[in-house]
Parts: C-alpha cells; structure tokens; sequence
C-alpha cells in the first residue's frame, strides 16, 4: 500500500513537471512582454526607475508553477539590453520540499551592469536556493537593491499553492537570430 501511495505521487509530480509547457507562455511573444512591463508599472509605477537605469533586463511574462512535494516551474521571456530586444530566454526550475497547487507569475530580473548582463546572456547565470525576489505590490520597489548585480521582481497571475521548498532556477539565453 505504501509502495502504491510512492508511485502515484510520483507519476502525478512527473504529470506536472512535463506539463508545465501547458502552463508557461507558448514562444517569446512581443505583446506579451510589453503587457507584462505595463503591469509591473502599473502595480509599482517606482519599478520605472529599474527599466531606465538599468544595463539590460529580462521579462517573462507567465511562468507556471505546480507541485506536489516535488515542484517545477518553466517559462519564456525575452531579454532588453538599452531597450531593445537581444534575444530571449528559457528559464526552468524544480523544487523539492512542502508544497502543493499551482500557479502562475510574471518576473522580471534586472541587470545592473555588463557583467551581471554578460554572465545571463552567457548561460552562466543561475539563482541559488536561497534567491529571493520582491513579490511586487504599490510602493515597494522604492527600497529594492541590486544584489550581485541583478534585481528580481515577480507579479502574481493567478493560482494558488502552498509552499516550503528550495530549488533553483536556470536560465538558458536564444540569441535574437534564432527566435
């Protein structure tokens, strides 16, 4: 029996991490990204001070997140360096630990400087566990700091889920040329 319970979770897990494409945005749409900047700016008119000073950024529009003890999380986005679009990105990840549901945010990761902006576009960037970012509401970007380099902001879509979990996300870039 307890066997049985192991096996069932495991392929419902299994059913969400393969699934999570279902969830995330399908390609890296321009109409997307430009409604997801508006409504970052429209929650926290502040965040603007990010999108003007900063080197580059990146924005996923629709990152869709499920889990049932073990997480995954998927989406696309596109990647801003003086405004304009460089190419865009995949980002994955998965977690292990409490957590069950589903949901769906947008995120976006700023880029202070070349370096921080160079080791995204390298696929040398990754967020470690402990990684944290603003969950945005009116006001609050106004004490938000660059650590490392890089500002992560997200803004909830919709869903709900519990969750006491570590993992990581991966980042891989597409070059403009081959979207």
């Amino acid at each position: 029996m307890k066997m049985r319970n192991i096996l069932q979770s495991t392929l419902i897990a299994l059913t969400l991490l393969l699934s999570q494409g279902a969830f995330a945005q399908d390609g890296f749409d321009r109409g997307k990204v430009n409604e997801a900047i508006a409504e970052f700016q429209e929650v926290d008119p502040k965040i603007n001070r990010f999108f003007e000073t900063s080197y580059g950024y990146a924005v996923f529009p629709s990152i869709g997140k499920g889990a049932i003890g073990i997480g995954g999380a998927a989406g696309k986005g596109l990647v801003f360096k003086n405004g304009a679009v460089q190419g865009g990105s995949k980002m994955k990840q998965v977690t292990i630990g409490f957590q069950f549901g589903g949901k769906s945010y947008g995120e976006v990761i700023f880029f202070e400087n070349a370096d921080a902006y160079n080791r995204f576009i390298s696929n040398e960037f990754q967020f470690a566990a402990q990684a944290s970012a603003v969950a945005l509401k009116s006001g609050i970007s106004a004490d938000a700091k660059y650590t490392d380099g890089v500002a992560v902001f997200t803004l909830a879509n919709g869903g709900l889920m519990y969750e006491a979990s570590i993992g990581g996300q991966k980042f891989k870039f597409v070059p403009a040329s081959e979207l």
